[in-house]
């Protein structure tokens, strides 16, 4: 393990910050794609010699991921699977789950975080959503998009009920959910 934890020293002393730069359009919150993952690390680890590959495994209800670092002169790190369920069981959701996977695994085998393009921003609470939030609003991004692709009531009125639980009874999430829902319920035939 000598060549490879070498060059992942050295590559991390050359890893770029991960900047937020999309936008969660239903939150109107910034968040660090995958991307923006893999651009503040490649070059770092390619320029020490280092392969980054993410291996998934069979899963019937989600994605298995693990991420591994192959050094140039053979040796390799694994740096343990990942699971991440699938909130929809059709090519979306798991391609949804793999997206969110490879992400949350590179940041944390790389020791990345997400970097506030403004640090006293996101220190400020935001507006008209609760300061001490129990609400995973990326997860509830999802739960709402899977409620955009139902084409029965009967689908939405199911994927409604998940995404208000995790809403936590929290009343400015869960009046978004609900106009979701409302929008969704006129133009749905069925």
């Amino acid at each position: 393990m000598k060549e490879i934890a070498t060059a992942l020293v050295k590559a991390q002393k050359a890893f770029n910050p991960a900047l937020k730069q999309s936008v969660n359009p239903h939150f109107k919150s910034r968040y660090v794609d995958l991307a923006g993952c893999v651009e503040a690390v490649i070059d770092a680890l390619n320029d020490n010699g280092i392969y980054l590959l993410q291996k998934t495994y069979d899963c019937e209800n989600g994605i298995i991921l693990e991420t591994i670092f192959i050094h140039e002169s053979g040796e390799s790190l694994e740096c343990g699977l990942l699971h991440f369920p699938a909130i929809k069981h059709d090519p979306q959701g798991y391609a949804s789950a793999l997206t969110y996977a490879r992400r949350y695994s590179l940041m944390a085998a790389c020791g990345i975080a997400p970097e506030d393009d403004d640090g006293n921003q996101a220190s400020k609470p935001k507006p008209n959503l609760p300061v001490k939030s129990h609400v995973e609003p990326e997860k509830l991004g999802l739960l709402i998009d899977k409620m955009r692709t139902c084409e029965t009531k009967e689908q939405l009125f199911a994927s409604y009920k998940i995404a208000l639980q995790a809403c936590h009874s929290e009343k400015e999430w869960e009046t978004m959910v609900i106009k979701v829902k409302d929008e969704l319920k006129g133009l749905i035939n069925g």
